[in-house]
């Protein structure tokens, strides 16, 4: 196992090698860290090699410049200008917040920003400001539309955090395909199949291949319901913000072209419609309520959304497949880097 610190330590000198400013080097080295230690490797580690190779051709800018397209008080749109996703993303979540401390509630769009790795990094971090957080983003096709065999909609995922009382935030994020396709790419790091269901070929069979699942296509999640989320997604952060959308989105494994994803980021102030106190109290109820709910047939336990990644962030060390770590290794050849013990070790 591998100590989360020294993770990042490793993460930053890359991105910061690559031209990204030290600050927001930390934070994108953070997030992806921060997922690998949540159980999450499928946003973790093994993009920042994907991230790299962005920033080498130029269409993710190293240095992020966002602008403020409309100041509407309580609204506002920015502009990413292809800067790096996370960079871009905590910047408007930032702004949320401060624009919820003034009007109770702060609301931002985003267009042309990049892959900002789990959604939940942020609204997490809104909600540790005392608000409830909505965070919905757009992606490259990953799905066909319902009754359609190419794909054209992305997996579109979004997150909710809501402050908690004595346990911590409450935490959803989630994708709109039967799992996220940073997922399959996580298997085809370990060199695993993946579980009959999620995926077809491209000549629509069932696979569980995950190299045939990403040339193919990611089933949606609860079929039609799925698609119809994912396509309401893409309305929200792709068309309202006037960003791209659809096929116009392209993924962060493609090292050469410009994302075009779009964000929408929503910051409620909970004091501004229930005293914290009380707040705290019922959300404590609720989750009580719901774990002291007898269990099913092989189950040991219920969770409330969030509780098993703060479960996993407890944990000392971070453990990464052997295709995520030569990866790395890579990396740190390229960028001139040492090669950290841990690394050698592996």
């Amino acid at each position: 196992m591998i100590p989360p610190s020294e993770l990042i330590c490793f993460g930053t000198a890359v991105l910061a090698s690559l031209g990204v400013p030290e600050p927001d080097a930390r934070l994108v080295a953070d997030s992806l860290v921060t997922a690998d230690a949540w159980g999450h490797p499928s946003h973790g580690m093994l993009r920042l090699e994907w991230y790299a190779a962005r920033l080498r051709s130029g269409v993710m800018r190293a240095v992020t410049d966002v602008a403020t397209v409309v100041d509407g008080g309580a609204v506002a749109l920015l502009d990413g200008r292809d800067g790096v996703g996370q960079v871009v993303t905590a910047y408007a979540a930032r702004d949320a917040v401060r624009r919820a401390g003034e009007h109770g509630v702060g609301v931002v769009a985003v267009r042309n920003g990049n892959h900002f790795g789990t959604a939940a990094y942020f609204t997490r971090m809104i909600a540790a400001e005392g608000c409830v957080a909505l965070l919905t983003t757009n992606g490259s096709p990953a799905m066909a539309p319902w009754g359609g065999r190419e794909k054209s909609v992305g997996a579109n995922p979004w997150s909710i955090a809501a402050p908690g009382g004595r346990r911590g935030p409450v935490v959803l994020d989630l994708a709109n395909t039967t799992v996220a396709r940073g997922k399959v790419y996580a298997a085809l790091e370990r060199g695993e199949p993946i579980p009959g269901g999620w995926a077809q070929a491209a000549d629509g069979s069932p696979t569980t291949d995950p190299r045939q699942a990403v040339d193919g296509l990611i089933l949606p999640m609860a079929g039609h319901k799925g698609y119809g989320i994912a396509f309401m997604m893409d309305v929200l952060s792709g068309v309202l913000t006037g960003s791209s959308y659809a096929t116009g989105v392209t993924g962060p494994y493609v090292p050469d072209r410009r994302s075009g994803c779009g964000h929408l980021l929503l910051a409620l102030r909970v004091d501004a419609v229930a005293e914290p106190g009380d707040y705290a109290r019922r959300l404590d109820d609720l989750i009580d309520r719901t774990k002291a709910v007898p269990l099913a047939p092989g189950f040991d336990e219920i969770f409330y959304p969030g509780e098993i990644e703060d479960r996993n962030a407890a944990r000392t060390g971070v453990g990464l497949p052997g295709r995520t770590l030569r990866g790395l290794a890579r990396l740190a050849d390229e960028c001139a880097i040492d090669r950290p013990a841990w690394m050698e070790a592996a």
